[in-house]
């Protein structure tokens, strides 16, 4: 990269789970791992969560087979630089920004992600509704702690795993800087993101998250989806014994989110994305950081 190039960048957010977003339709980019950590960086970079990467499906290696389903790829990167499969925010605001650029209108879209193609829902009052599979709801009892509190968990997983803690109040989380423990290990291997809840309403809760390998965050769609079917079980409201959808209002620290499970159990989970500013990222300020 020369020190004269100039790289066009986006910011958005999704109930405060802020991206940066790098257009780059021929994936003619070397977006290495450092150098999306430095621009993630609060400080030292812009400061973000992650970076959508924006590519044509057909342009990517990982996505081509996908490319006859969906045009574009979001090829998402974590803030520290590794790959991920899905962000549930993320896919919002690549949509919103896709609808931004005139690529797209409202309506229905298809995105190709590396957990496969989602569907995606652009509605003419601004909210983004993205298709997000099918919860597994893994057998045993699991119970997560904070201080002196221990609370019974429901073991839900989209493709990544939670445990859903129904409290009496979302101060009983704690700081949640730290991973709350949870019984019993062989339940999650690999850790696991930790959901506290409280009842709002009907149908209407909010919670707090620790997102494994990131302590508290503002939002967490896979987290919001797994709060709901938890929910529904609790309630009694399970859509494929019902036979009728179940939605939840999930409130989070970031913004609110509403949360469908159909009789299939497919979930769909509807919220907003923001478009906050654009500009220019200057290579020579790139590469000197990556020295």
């Amino acid at each position: 990269m020369s020190t004269r190039t100039r790289i066009p960048f986006l910011k958005g957010h999704g109930t405060e789970n802020d991206f940066v977003i790098v257009p780059d339709p021929d994936n003619a980019l070397d977006l290495t791992r450092a150098a999306v950590a430095v621009l993630c960086d609060r400080r030292a970079g812009i400061g973000a969560d992650g970076v959508l990467h924006v590519v044509r499906s057909a342009a990517h290696p990982e996505a081509t087979g996908m490319a006859a389903e969906a045009e574009w790829f979001m090829d998402y990167r974590n803030g520290d630089g590794s790959v991920a499969e899905m962000c549930g925010n993320g896919v919002r605001v690549f949509a919103r920004y896709l609808q931004h650029a005139g690529h797209v209108g409202e309506g229905d879209l298809a995105i190709a992600t590396r957990a496969g193609v989602k569907t995606v829902h652009i509605a003419k009052d601004g909210d983004i509704t993205v298709g997000m599979g099918r919860a597994r709801l893994p057998e045993g009892e699991v119970t997560v702690s904070v201080g002196e509190h221990t609370w019974p968990a429901r073991n839900v997983n989209m493709g990544n795993p939670h445990a859903v803690a129904f409290v009496d109040d979302l101060a009983q989380a704690g700081n949640l800087y730290d991973p709350p423990p949870f019984s019993p290990a062989a339940a999650y291997p690999d850790g696991v993101n930790v959901e506290f809840v409280v009842d709002r309403g009907p149908r209407h809760v909010a919670m707090r998250v620790h997102e494994r390998g990131s302590g508290e965050t503002r939002s967490c769609g896979t987290g919001a989806c797994a709060v709901a079917v938890a929910a529904a079980r609790r309630d009694g409201a399970d859509p494929a014994v019902t036979g009728t959808p179940a939605t939840y209002t999930v409130d989070l620290p970031g913004g609110r989110l509403v949360i469908t499970e159909r009789p299939d159990g497919e979930i769909e989970m509807t919220g907003p994305a923001v478009i906050v500013a654009e500009g220019e990222i200057d290579g020579e300020w790139l590469e000197n950081a990556l020295r």
